[in-house]
């Protein structure tokens, strides 16, 4: 146990000197692994796309692992509780945050009147770079769940040697040592937060939201909030089957409602 005790607080010190601000993105590789997260999505599965104004997200999404978190998340983003709302966090080598409709990171809510739902622990899923993850609220007795969420964002690098070896102490199967060494991440998480989905195209467009110019408080230090909201706007998650609806198609759809509601109005 002190050994992965001091995995955590090297990775977390890390993620703490690592706030982003008008950073290049990562040079990323294709990972080869035998890993869920890694596979490419069947057809039909449960896929989410995230429209935003650095591009678009796709991350295929795992209700059998997952069924709360994928239910509330799918349910707000059909109700459109996500459009135009901002990832408040953008922590360069770490996470980018968003879903709380307030833009401060202090908000949220769930699709069961705001009750929070409990951690979803599935040891077959990690924090692997491009995973999405349910973020946790805390506070009085509102612990758990809500609208918020995250895209892991950690480099290919973030995973030494020594941090692996702390992984395979530590019941790790050698799979999941290598996809980590492969592809970055946040081990640290995996006991604590809900993985529901992960990114399976796209993850140049997360980098690029993490690399945003941000916010400086008083003392000079980095907040990780962008400077300009309109770098990270979602203008809207489409929940489908895959393949899903191209680019084009989305486009061309919002444009078709547009003149609709338009003509109603």
């Amino acid at each position: 146990m002190k050994k992965f005790l001091c995995l955590v607080s090297a990775i977390l010190l890390l993620t703490l000197c690592a706030c982003g601000g008008s950073i290049g993105t990562p040079k990323r590789t294709a990972v080869t692994s035998t890993e869920r997260q890694f596979a490419s999505p069947a057809e039909g599965d449960t896929i989410a796309i995230f429209t935003t104004t650095q591009g678009e997200i796709r991350a295929v999404l795992y209700p059998d692992a997952a069924p709360m978190a994928v239910y509330n998340f799918a349910g707000l983003a059909r109700l459109g509780y996500y459009d135009d709302t901002v990832f408040w966090r953008t922590q360069y080598g770490f996470a980018v945050q968003g879903g709380d409709a307030t833009g401060t990171g202090t908000g949220g809510s769930t699709i069961w009147s705001n009750n929070p739902y409990p951690a979803e622990i599935d040891p077959a899923l990690k924090h692997y770079a491009g995973a999405l993850c349910a973020a946790i609220a805390t506070g009085g007795e509102k612990t758990g769940g809500n609208s918020q969420f995250y895209f892991v964002q950690a480099l290919p690098d973030s995973v030494d040697s020594a941090q692996q070896q702390e992984l395979a102490q530590n019941g790790y199967t050698q799979e999941q040592i290598d996809a980590y060494a492969a592809a970055g991440g946040l081990p640290y998480l995996d006991n604590t937060d809900t993985v529901f989905g992960q990114v399976y195209e796209g993850l140049s467009v997360v980098d690029k939201l993490a690399s945003v110019k941000t916010i400086e408080s008083e003392d000079g230090s980095d907040t990780c909030r962008p400077f300009d909201s309109g770098d990270v706007t979602i203008e809207h998650i489409t929940i489908a089957a895959y393949p899903g609806p191209t680019a084009e198609e989305l486009a061309a759809q919002w444009a078709a409602d547009s003149t609709d509601n338009n003509a109603v109005g």
